[in-house]
């Protein structure tokens, strides 16, 4: 994502069109990356059996940095994955841009006044322990399901109040 600062101190972004205007941008919640932290710990672990067992053995004893390096290469990958996958809301639409790979992106756009209803759900106890949910966001062609959003309730308050002043606005367009 391309921000950079335009004179009157708006934010904009790729592929913004003209007189619209950012609202916020959020992006899923970090155990998203669980896979990740699980590629980060296994070199880890796995480094460092073999100087546990033969202790002797000093070269064995950097097993785990190199594990753990490796684990860190590994991890960034997934990092990465996480960080450039956003959500954009403007005034007029929601952006889904999703990373998949180094180098390919997926962007998927939903104008506000086609919305029909905005629902979110935690997920239990670790959702209420982490602070992560679902939304769904529903139109006439299909549903965007936004997996592991932190802050569900926030993201929900704000996407509402977004799709209302959408419809607001398309009411006044129309009237005038």
């Amino acid at each position: 994502m391309s921000k950079k600062r335009q004179s009157d101190d708006q934010l904009d972004f790729e592929g913004q069109r003209d007189g619209e205007e950012l609202l916020f941008i959020f992006r899923r919640h970090p155990i998203a990356m669980r896979k990740g932290y699980y590629v980060l710990l296994t070199p880890f672990v796995l480094g460092s059996i073999p100087p546990l067992i033969w202790q002797t053995n000093l070269e064995l004893f950097l097993l785990p940095f190199a594990g753990l390096g490796l684990g860190l290469v590994l991890f960034s990958y997934h990092f990465l994955m996480w960080y450039f996958t956003i959500y954009i809301v403007t005034d007029q639409r929601i952006r889904q841009i999703t990373q998949h790979g180094f180098f390919g992106k997926d962007v998927v756009e939903l104008r506000l006044s086609k919305v029909q209803n905005i629902s979110y759900n935690i997920p239990g106890f670790s959702g209420e322990m982490f602070g992560y949910g679902t939304i769904v966001i529903q139109t006439f062609v299909g549903d965007l399901i936004i997996n592991k959003v932190e802050h569900p309730d926030t993201i929900y308050n704000k996407l509402q109040d977004a799709v209302s002043n959408a419809a607001k606005q398309e009411q006044y367009e129309e009237t005038t």
